[in-house]
Parts: C-alpha cells; structure tokens; sequence
C-alpha cells in the first residue's frame, strides 16, 4: 500500500513514531511523509521513506497560509494517490482530513490532544470545532488518546463511526528500560522535562524548587526543555540562585533519568497522553503530576507517584515532601511500580497493532 503520514513537526514523527513506520515498511508498505524539514528527516529517509517538505505554523492564526496548507495537501494526495493517509496534531489532522475527504481517499485521525485553542472557550475554538467536524465526517477511524478528549467530541455534537481509544503513543520498553535506582548519597534529584511554558506548570516547579531547596539542602532541581515562552532570563535568574539547573533540549533523556529519583509534571495544559510521564515510569522512576487528562492514567496516587491539583503550588509542596519522607526502597518500590504499569498498559506496540488492524481494513 501506499501510505502518506502529516505531521507537523519531525521531532514528534521520530520520537514516537519511528516503531510504526519501521513496522509498516517491514510488510514493504511505501511510506511518504510530509511535515516540515527538520533535524530527524535524514533518520525518515535512511528508513527508505520518502519525504515532502510542508510549510506549517503549529500556533499561526492566519487563515491565508491555512488555505495554503490545505491546497498542498490536495496536490500531494493527488500526485501520491495514497491508499491511506494517517494524519497528527490540530493542523495536519484538519486540512489533511479536509483535503481526504474532498479526495475521497481514505484516512485515520490522530487526536494527540486539545491544545489551547480547543480547550479554552473563544471565537477560535468555534472555528476549530467547525473545521473539525467537515475534516472528520468521513473518517475511516478516529484514534483518541484518552477518554476526556473523545468525550469532548462527543458533546459538540461529532458522529463518528469508529474510534479507537489508545494509550497515547506507547512507550518503547526496550528502548526506556527499567535503570536501578540511585543513591541518595549525592542528594535526592526532581526534573521537569518539558517544553518551557506556562500552562506546563513551570511556574508551579519553580516556586515549588525554591521552597524546598531552602528547607532541604540535600535536594536538586533540573529543567530540562525547549523554552517557548518567554522564560529564559527567569530560568537563569533561579539557576543563579542555585536553586535550579537549566540543561535546555537533551537528546538522550535515558541517560539523564539515571540520576534522577522523581519526574515532576505540574501541567495543566491539555495533553493528550504525557510521553514525558510514559518514558519516566517506564525507567523506574517515580512521577508527581497533575489531575487532569493525559496525566492523570498514568499514575496510581500513592501507588508509582502523587497526584496534585492544577496551578496549585501549595499543593505541589506537600506532595514533594511526602515523596522526600519516604526511604529509598519505599520511592524503588514506585518506581517498580510505575513500570510494571507501562508494561500492563502503555507499551508502544499495542499502539501499532492498533494502527496495522485499521489498515488493513482498508485493503
């Protein structure tokens, strides 16, 4: 078959798409990507797929390069004639849904998350949700994420056939693999990793890094992530007062995770399934976040982590200390716990097998 995938970005399409293309080019499947060109499209390539670069602003409002995008996609499907087309993310999913549809070619729909502009009420969420319903209405398969964003559909109003719930993206268990734990001896390691922005809660991890910095020396904070917002100058003035360390992007976060003994998460944005949680459970490391969804499956309060409110640094404290008085084999044994909940439930190839069973159903 011929299979054309839309993204918006190759970071994404690497990091937690890379099985399922190399999957799909195994049964000799033709693969073409179109997203924008990006560090990870030489590895795409070296795969045997083949690539098209697209022009795509992720947070750009402006209507007439959204027509653009849209009219390029019409003239890919039309020169690729795919069998199916797999499409990620708000833009890709809409225009590449619309332009199927129009195409009469058959697709299936990634919802990787709400995002602000779906979240919160606004003339652009209407735009969105009306959008969303002419790219969606002849779908072959529809997959959510977690059950919030599926209920979210269902109360606008969308009548889809068939969807499918999904565990996110799956975590690759042999590629996080469960690391022991470390000492305590050297002081007891928190990192957020994340994009740096508000809605990420990196306000929260601050205030909360700051607090507890001063009333426990033994503890260390990192920051690990792409600032989007306007933070660095806020994140240098904290890493000056010694209360944080800023690495920026780290590309092998398997082996920054070996130091650390908790992942916090303190988001309220709306994810679709936190990869950041999926890829610290499944290293054997505690995780501390936030009760809403995309978060909140991936963690049993008590159990491999904390759960806490949303934008509540109070909050966020508490739960830090409760975690600090625990032994070291009482946080082990979250860590312990955690990954045999990614095994259970969150492990990349029941993603796959999701993917293949829906296209094949198109042969």
């Amino acid at each position: 078959m011929k299979i054309l995938i839309l993204a918006n970005n190759s970071i994404g399409l690497w990091k937690f798409r890379q099985e399922l293309l190399k999957k799909l080019k195994e049964e000799n499947h033709d693969i073409y990507i179109s997203c924008p060109d990006g560090e990870f499209i030489e590895k795409v390539k070296e795969l045997g797929c083949n690539f098209i670069d697209a022009k795509i602003s992720r947070h750009g409002k402006n209507i007439l390069e959204d027509f653009k995008l849209l009219k390029n996609y019409i003239k890919i499907i039309q020169k690729i004639k795919p069998d199916v087309v797999l499409t990620y993310t708000i833009k890709p999913n809409i225009y590449g849904g619309i332009a199927c549809r129009l195409l009469k070619t058959s697709y299936l729909v990634n919802i990787t998350g709400l995002g602000t502009a779906l979240e919160n009420k606004s003339i652009m969420r209407k735009i969105l949700i009306y959008l969303y319903k002419i790219a969606l209405k002849n779908v072959n398969c529809i997959f959510f994420q977690n059950k919030e964003n599926k209920q979210f559909f269902l109360e606008k109003g969308f009548n889809f056939k068939n969807s499918k719930l999904i565990p996110g993206s799956g975590v690759n268990l042999e590629k996080f693999k469960l690391q022991e734990y470390p000492s305590e001896k050297k002081g007891i390691n928190f990192v957020f990793i994340s994009r740096i922005m508000k809605e990420k809660g990196i306000d929260q991890y601050l205030e909360a890094a700051d607090y507890i910095k001063n009333k426990y020396t033994n503890t260390n904070f990192h920051v690990c992530g792409f600032c989007e917002d306007n933070y660095i100058g806020i994140l240098k003035e904290y890493e000056k007062k010694g209360v944080i360390n800023y690495y920026g992007m780290v590309k092998n976060i398997q082996e920054f995770l070996e130091k650390i003994h908790c992942t916090i998460h303190p988001t309220y944005y709306p994810e679709g399934m936190s990869n950041v949680l999926l890829e610290s459970c499944a290293s054997g490391r505690p995780i501390i976040t936030t009760n809403r969804s995309g978060c909140r499956e991936i963690v049993d309060n008590n159990v491999n982590g904390y759960i806490v409110k949303q934008n509540d640094t109070k909050d966020l404290i508490e739960k830090v200390e409760n975690f600090l008085k625990l032994s070291r084999e009482e946080k082990k044994e979250m860590g312990l716990n955690g990954r045999k909940k990614m095994e259970k439930q969150f492990d990349r190839n029941i993603v796959i097998d999701c993917y293949l069973k829906e296209i094949n159903k198109i042969k």
